[in-house]
């Protein structure tokens, strides 16, 4: 009898061993059916197009578009479905001891059992068994706060699932280039974790040169493009290279993260940081005091005013802006929502700034030009219509066309001092695309620096003119060269110092454009000043003169 229930218990032992065997055997079917996807794609060539006559292949562009755009969409819906479905199964499957392993030839997957005990995990490709598309190593660890929200709302046994991707075939975005093609991915059951205050570390290990490019710590943001099932975004992630062969990126948040590779021909010396900084930070706070002094000004001395201080007003108005931006914007760099707004209004500012830059350059070329006759029906409103109509409907088609333009930008830098390695990227909330950057920053900004450039040049030519004369004094001669010289100076000359970011001229270039820049709003209040003294005593010497012709007997 006792040999019977010895026999039937072995029976039962083995019968439960089989199931979770075989439940530990779902997630990797979910892998190999990636890893078929993988191989399976085909990808349309030209090549096997030139086989054809050139105009039955320009008669079938128009199809195999159509078509591709469909395979494309259910390419993505597949590759999401079979995501989700490796997760679904990692998080529900049984097996025995603490932690499971499965891989195939690109992928690998880790399930541990956590309890609200957890002190913290860390996870090394030199302890794991090796992958054989993984040929350098990387790591994860995870901070003993990860369980602590779960833990608090009912005490459970946790899981924690770990998914390393060693290609980024499932993870393609628009011109993103990843670190040895690694994405690595975890997840913790019952609920989402995020704004940890302890970060999660993420070591990637290279043996390539990073001279001349970016490496950025991203995660993968489902949802976020019309194109793909998602897109590669900085937020809540800091980069850091302890090494010249490692990457550290540390996160607030469990997703999969990824280095990203991107060009960076001209990087900012780590060591020249904190001097810009602090120039930065003293030159935009100076200008934000000065021009709500001017606009205040304006304001008391109570006067309707011509055009022209109409227009500097709204100048004044856009610097204010710009600058009250620039000086937010490091501190919502990692906001999420907060930092892609703050970055298209900075970007609205700036654009507003230099259109009125712009503004100010015509109008200065009708003074010139037609002297007497500039009367224009409802002149200020068809200015203000270009000044802060323009750039807001330029910054809001962008918003409404790709909602990936802004957010935290990273700022290259580099130690000259040392072996050139080390670094620190530093983040501000900008553009983020290259293209918009392109023509809608420094494509802007050098058509208004040329056309400033060309009513300077006309201004000189003028007064020359008018010094060439005998009926004019010497000295106006003079001192309307220097007027016409600082205005247009002050409206758009120093911005085309953007151009010369390069080579001998990066390092001179950085701290004139930051001064000069940082302190526009200051340079545009002493001209405020200049201009009021000057209308002032033009006043007082009228007065004076009509004094004295009615002494006269």
């Amino acid at each position: 009898m006792d040999d019977h229930r010895v026999f039937f218990l072995c029976l039962c032992l083995m019968i439960a061993h089989s199931d979770t065997v075989e439940e530990s055997q779902e997630p990797l079917s979910w892998m190999e059916n990636l890893e078929t996807m993988s191989r399976s794609r085909n990808v349309t060539s030209l090549r096997g197009q030139q086989k054809k006559s050139r105009k039955i292949f320009l008669k079938e562009v128009s199809k195999d578009l159509d078509l591709n755009k469909r395979n494309q969409e259910m390419w993505m819906s597949g590759v999401e479905r079979l995501i989700r479905g490796l997760e679904c199964s990692l998080l529900n499957t049984s097996f025995e001891g603490k932690n499971l392993t499965l891989q195939t030839h690109s992928i690998q997957t880790l399930a541990f059992k956590l309890g609200c005990d957890f002190t913290g995990l860390a996870l090394s490709s030199a302890t794991l068994e090796r992958v054989p598309q993984a040929s350098v190593p990387h790591a994860m660890q995870f901070p003993a706060e990860l369980t602590q929200n779960a833990c608090r709302t009912r005490p459970r046994e946790l899981r924690l699932i770990c998914i390393y991707f060693f290609t980024d075939y499932f993870f393609q975005s628009i011109n993103s280039s990843l670190l040895n093609n690694y994405v690595l991915g975890a997840q913790l059951s019952h609920g989402h974790v995020n704004n940890l205050s302890e970060p999660i570390n993420i070591s990637f290990w290279h043996n390539r040169s990073l001279e001349g490019y970016t490496a950025t710590c991203v995660f993968w943001k489902e949802g976020a493009s019309k194109d793909h099932w998602g897109v590669w975004s900085p937020e809540g992630c800091r980069t850091e290279q302890p090494s010249p062969s490692q990457v550290l990126c540390r996160c607030n948040h469990l997703s999969y993260f990824a280095v990203l590779m991107q060009l960076s021909p001209a990087p900012i010396p780590a060591e020249l940081l904190a001097p810009l900084t602090y120039i930065s930070l003293g030159g935009c706070s100076i200008s934000v005091v000065a021009s709500l002094l001017t606009i205040l000004l304006h304001f008391q001395a109570r006067k309707q005013g011509d055009s022209t201080t109409h227009i500097h007003m709204n100048l004044h108005a856009s610097v204010l802006l710009l600058n009250v931006a620039f000086l937010l914007s490091p501190v919502l760099a990692r906001a999420g929502a907060a930092c892609t707004a703050l970055a298209a209004i900075l970007h609205f500012a700036l654009l507003s700034c230099l259109t009125w830059m712009a503004i100010e350059g015509f109008n200065l070329h009708l003074l010139l030009v037609r002297v007497y006759n500039i009367y224009i029906r409802r002149y200020m409103l068809k200015l203000c219509a270009v000044g802060w109509g323009v750039p807001a409907l330029l910054v809001l088609l962008l918003l409404v066309d790709q909602n990936s333009v802004y957010g935290p930008h990273t700022i290259p830098l580099f130690d000259s001092r040392g072996n050139g390695t080390g670094f620190q990227n530093n983040s501000i909330c900008w553009v983020r695309s290259p293209w918009v950057h392109n023509i809608l920053v420094m494509g802007y900004g050098g058509l208004t620096s040329l056309f400033n450039l060309v009513v300077l040049a006309w201004a000189l030519r003028a007064v020359c003119r008018l010094r060439a004369q005998e009926k004019v004094p010497g000295t106006r001669a003079c001192r309307d060269s220097v007027t016409v010289l600082g205005l247009t100076m002050l409206l758009g000359t120093t911005w085309a110092l953007a151009f010369f970011s390069f080579g001998v001229f990066l390092l001179p270039q950085l701290f004139l454009f930051t001064v000069f820049n940082s302190l526009y709003g200051f340079f545009l209040f002493l001209w405020f000043c200049s201009q009021r003294c000057r209308s002032e005593a033009e006043v007082e010497a009228e007065m004076e003169a009509f004094s004295s012709s009615q002494t006269m007997p």
